[in-house]
């Protein structure tokens, strides 16, 4: 059965690929035909036998992968469809005593549980007896719960006013065997009502539990938080400060969206003079660095050290020993740094220019500027889904009695697992939207790169690839998200260990879980960069995700220095640029915040903007990275088999050739003498060598 479905969604593909090429009038359907191989006589390399040849073909890739991700989110649907049908939807959202009865409605009696099977029609709200017991491990509260008729508004001192509560509002807040008469002259009233104070308290929108207003009882499972949140008038002056200054937070917000769109405009026409001033100012920085370690060594050296006690005497030894260990170290990363730019100044012209050309992707693709903003709400919308599901499962089974003679819903058998699998869906479709994100990007501007012509360019190239990505590559995506999330999984597991043997395992075990967490960061960092380019990859070919992933890689290590110089230069510099608006968002902030006088503390409000800042320049500058990044490899596939001359011309912009021109100057100059980088630039003149 799945080989006939996968042969069958295959036939399909290529039905649809043939049926697109011969409909497709396209701009690129004039150039397919001149984007011939190498000489049969030259010599090719066995890691490049498959030509590249962007677009000139379509066809469906990763078909079983495709299949085994639909699986997959049908299996997720069951879990949700499981706990709904089995009653959690209801007990979620109206809530349920200690004995198994859903408030709000009439209930049927379970077998051998006292209590149960009680109408509770009129009592609409489950109410804790000791709201403030949490049991952390397993994720509830460790009190009785009861339905009642209406929360507590105002804080309940005695048992007088508990039992003047119940008879004026006829919610009864002890059990259901102690009548309201009885809760100030019955022995068992103590162990059958609230914990007294009952602190005020009020219903939780939709979900109909009584949650106390003062949130400080809570304070001792945040130990950090005790004396902030302990403190309710600091509390209320920082929700007051946020709900007063709402209007300036929003403008704020505005604010850092406006600049994020700005500065990506900017550093198209001041990308060479913004590279240059960040590789200056990184040396300069370094080197003042230094500097000061060296005089602070020196000054710390020459001090007199007369009449000093011996304590004084040791510690000003320790610090002058570390001075001069933070100067050679110093010393030592300025010399390496220094020797890295000396190597990559040639490279860094590579990278003022993919800028350059970037900024124009931005001009003839405007839509790419919202691309944050559709998988941002993708991925909320997804987020929301989960939670609701993950709360269903904690209210999902069947009743059984536990050891107080209380009742607890518990799934039993295989079902009990489901919520791994639902923990593993939560990373596998986020990685997928987020993978869907960097196809869409990829494709539209490949579209863009290998169009000679930028005028006749489709009228949405986003939309045609986010169609082509629905059509052909959505198994590419599955397999390239299952792969991050093969990595991120066995992290996730050992930083959970982690934290849960903090303080008990000794130093050789916390040093070996840190290595293997950081190990594993560091793969999933890489894979992530690999499957980026395995993407465009597939997005030119239309190939399966392994061989894309093989041929970007055979392309990314010829080019290594280059690539080295793109994500050092290239990344610091948006890093800076993120600062950068952060830091403007947040002056602009302070000053507004400095001059209203409503409240005194605007921390929380600024903190809201800083971050909220930060968040909308990486998306903003994380596309702008993406796009620096399909580009080259663009490039790096152009000059590797066109080399300019008829029938083989560059697809590449003015900006990209004149770097092509200047390194093929600067290879004739340096002849013998300059055998690294003639090695690095050979395959751009590998055509005209030929020739």
């Amino acid at each position: 059965m799945w080989d006939a479905a996968s042969a069958w969604l295959d036939e399909q593909c290529h039905v649809r690929a043939q049926d697109s090429n011969q409909r497709n009038t396209g701009p690129l359907a004039a150039e397919r035909a001149n984007l011939t191989t190498r000489p049969r006589g030259q010599p090719q390399n066995q890691s490049s036998k498959r030509e590249w040849k962007p677009l000139e073909d379509r066809s469906c890739t990763d078909i079983p992968w495709l299949l085994l991700f639909i699986l997959f989110c049908i299996g997720m649907g069951f879990i949700c469809g499981f706990s709904v049908a089995t009653g959690a939807a209801a007990r979620l959202v109206s809530g349920y005593d200690s004995y198994g009865n859903i408030c709000g409605q009439k209930n049927a009696k379970l077998e051998a549980v006292p209590n149960s099977g009680m109408d509770h029609t009129h009592r609409k709200y489950v109410f804790f007896l000791d709201p403030c017991n949490l049991d952390l491990i397993n994720r509830k509260i460790k009190s009785v719960a009861l339905c009642v008729a209406a929360c507590p508004r105002q804080e309940l001192k005695t048992l007088s006013d508990v039992q003047k509560f119940a008879e004026t509002n006829g919610s009864a807040l002890c059990t259901y065997d102690l009548k309201p008469s009885e809760y100030t002259t019955s022995s068992k009233a103590s162990a059958l009502c609230p914990k007294l104070p009952v602190p005020a308290s009020a219903p939780i929108p939709f979900f109909h539990r009584c949650a106390p207003v003062n949130i400080s009882c809570y304070a001792k499972f945040a130990e950090a938080l005790i004396t902030f949140v302990s403190d309710n008038s600091v509390l209320h002056r920082l929700i007051s400060g946020v709900m007063t200054s709402k209007e300036i937070i929003l403008g704020l917000c505005l604010l850092s969206l406006v600049l994020s769109m700005i500065l990506m405009v900017i550093i198209r026409y001041i990308s060479r003079v913004l590279v240059w001033i960040v590789t200056i100012l990184v040396i300069l920085g370094s080197l003042g660095g230094t500097g000061v370690l060296w005089w602070l060594y020196a000054k710390q050296r020459r001090s007199p050290k007369e009449a000093v006690l011996p304590e004084q005497l040791q510690i000003a030894e320790d610090n002058l020993r570390a001075l001069l260990i933070y100067a050679v170290s110093a010393t030592v990363f300025t010399v390496i740094l220094f020797l890295i730019m000396l190597v990559m100044r040639k490279r860094v012209a590579l990278t003022i220019a993919l800028f350059h050309v970037a900024g124009k992707v931005f001009i003839h693709l405007p839509l790419l500027v919202f691309q944050p903003f559709w998988t941002f709400f993708a991925l909320v919308l997804f987020w929301v889904y989960w939670i609701m599901t993950l709360l269903f499962l904690g209210t999902t089974g069947s009743a059984v009695q536990n050891d107080q003679g209380f009742v607890e819903f518990r799934v039993s058998g295989p079902l009990q697992y489901m919520w791994w699998y639902h923990v593993v869906g939560l990373i596998w479709i986020s990685e997928f939207i987020l993978a869907c994100q960097q196809m869409t990007v990829a494709g539209a501007v490949v579209t863009y790169y290998f169009t000679r012509d930028k005028r006749n360019l489709p009228f949405t190239p986003i939309l045609a690839s986010v169609n082509r990505l629905i059509r052909y590559h959505l198994g590419t995506v599955a397999k390239g998200s299952f792969i991050i999330t093969l990595v991120k999984i066995p992290r996730m597991i050992l930083m959970y260990i982690h934290s849960q043997l903090k303080g008990k395992e000794n130093a050789c075990a916390r040093c070996v879980l840190k290595s293997c967490i950081c190990c594993l960061w560091c793969l999933e960092k890489c894979l992530n960069y690999l499957n980026q380019n395995a993407y465009t990859a597939t997005a030119i070919n239309s190939t399966n995700f392994c061989t894309s992933a093989k041929d970007a890689f055979v392309i990314l290590v010829e080019n290594a220095l280059r690539v080295a110089a793109i994500n050092t230069v290239g990344d610091f510099m948006l890093f800076l640029g993120k600062v950068l608006i952060v830091c403007s968002t947040g002056l602009a902030g302070i000053m507004l915040l400095n001059y209203q006088q409503d409240y005194t503390v605007w921390v929380l409000p600024l903190i809201i903007v800083c971050l909220f800042a930060f968040l909308v320049a990486h998306c903003f500058l994380s596309i702008y990275e993406m796009v620096v990044d399909v580009l080259f490899l663009c490039f790096a596939i152009d000059t590797k088999y066109n080399d300019g001359s008829p029938g083989r011309e560059f697809y590449m912009d003015k900006v990209l050739m004149e770097f092509v021109e200047n390194s093929r100057k600067a290879m004739k100059e340096a002849g013998k003498g300059g055998v690294a980088d003639a090695r690095e630039l050979k395959p751009m003149a590998s055509g005209a060598s030929s020739a």
